[in-house]
């Protein structure tokens, strides 16, 4: 029998496209979003849970049974992002990451963002300003976030997919592993849910932070 996934924010997104990608290649699968049961899919091995990913009650009872967890959360475009503190990334990690260890469920895909981490000194100076205006907060926290889960004795893999579209899958987006290859570029959700469902059974990138882009990246201004 084919494994079976815990996918965090799943009701929007590349949580979304991760429960399709997840569901054709096999899997069985646990949605868990606030709004679960209003995702438009209807699959034998789908599970649709209605839960928080701040609750710990939610995320210990959303944890029961499955082999491996897809984090894929995102907060929407607005004027919190500017003014106000974010700390969903984080503080959803402090409570998924303990409770994985507890319950010895190893595999941890997470995605979190170019820019986010180490990968932050790699982005050109000009662009960096834009970055830091308009995702400063948010990425700040996914910084926090990324410490959490590297200082775990999860099986992780971090993915920092670059500017998100919502195109289909293409088959044909670059992994960019070593740091001196991170830039930024276009890739569609579609192809991050592929990437991120290859390796749910795939160790090549365990304990890295790759970064996602399409078949051409952004100018270095």
């Amino acid at each position: 029998m084919k494994k079976k996934i815990l996918i965090v924010g799943a009701s929007r997104g590349i949580g979304l496209a991760t429960v399709s990608a997840a569901l054709a290649s096999g899997y069985r699968v646990r949605a868990l979003a606030r709004s679960a049961s209003r995702i438009n899919i209807e699959h034998e091995a789908l599970e649709k849970f209605s839960g928080e990913a701040l609750d710990r009650q939610d995320i210990e009872r959303a944890l029961h049974g499955v082999d491996a967890v897809i984090q894929a959360l995102g907060i929407p475009i607005n004027l919190k992002m500017f003014t106000g503190p974010i700390d969903l990334f984080s503080s959803s990690t402090r409570l998924l990451v303990p409770a994985m260890e507890a319950v010895d469920v190893r595999r941890l895909l997470t995605v979190t963002g170019y820019g986010s981490g180490d990968g932050r000194r790699r982005i050109p100076s000009l662009q960096r300003i834009g970055f830091e205006v308009f995702l400063g907060r948010a990425y700040s926290d996914k910084d926090i976030q990324e410490d959490i889960i590297k200082s775990s004795s999860l099986d992780w893999t971090i993915v920092r997919p670059g500017v998100l579209t919502s195109g289909t899958s293409t088959d044909s987006y670059r992994v960019l592993e070593a740091a001196d290859s991170w830039r930024n570029g276009f890739i569609s959700r579609a192809d991050v849910a592929d990437f991120l469902v290859e390796q749910i059974d795939d160790p090549s990138y365990m304990k890295k932070t790759p970064v996602l882009i399409g078949r051409y990246g952004l100018p270095n201004l």
